[in-house]
């Protein structure tokens, strides 16, 4: 199964650290991340899960719940996350899933062959409210993600969600972000009442709104 940014993300029930779960239930009306992971015991993995742990407070505020996937069992995560949090100086409260089958990686197509045809890729999913898939991102098993990145790229979704505008190269909370296309200059100035710079006709600027 291919999915694609705007697929409505499968559903699933499976074992975890956490117990067993049902994905959609866990995810409730939240946002949710998940993200998946080669193999237990890897030390990119153990880093990534660690700050994962971190930023729990950071995605609590942002109605976000976290769901990590890896191929081995209930055993082995739950004592991997003992590690984790001995090394990284930390506490994994969010699940991460017994995948041993590759069933659920199967369904989100996690495997890519000509990288291993056992261990799944390090790849991420933002998932809306509504189930819908908004970010996918994909990195080598060698490379650890940016959670910096990530959480950038969250508060941007829920941003251009709340109010019509989009985000620029870099954004982050605070800048001024970008009037879409589709709306004219003269809507604009209306609708955006801190003001509007107009570099192009098709390139102009408002400050954030909310801010």
């Amino acid at each position: 199964m291919s999915l694609r940014l705007g697929d409505t993300a499968p559903n699933f029930q499976a074992d975890s650290s956490a117990g067993k779960i049902d994905f959609y239930n866990y995810l409730g009306n939240s946002w949710g991340i998940l993200f998946s992971h080669p193999a237990d015991y890897t030390p990119v993995c153990t880093t990534e899960l660690g700050m994962t742990a971190k930023l729990q407070t950071e995605f609590d505020n942002r109605n976000t719940k976290v769901l990590a996937l890896s191929v081995d069992k209930v055993e082995d995560h739950q004592n991997w996350i003992k590690d984790i949090n001995e090394t990284q100086m930390t506490c994994v409260q969010f699940p991460i899933i017994a995948d041993d089958d590759l069933a659920i990686s199967k369904l989100y197509d996690f495997i890519h062959p000509k990288a291993s045809t056992t261990a799944t890729v390090r790849s991420l999913l933002i998932i809306d409210p509504h189930k819908t898939i908004r970010l996918m991102i994909t990195y080598p098993a060698s490379t650890g993600r940016n959670f910096d990145e990530i959480i950038r790229v969250l508060d941007s979704l829920q941003l251009v969600d709340t109010y019509t505008v989009a985000t620029p190269v870099n954004w982050k909370v605070g800048d001024d972000v970008i009037v879409p296309p589709g709306i004219s200059t003269e809507d604009a100035r209306r609708l955006y009442p801190k003001g509007l710079i107009e570099i192009k006709p098709y390139l102009r600027y408002t400050p954030q709104p909310g801010e």
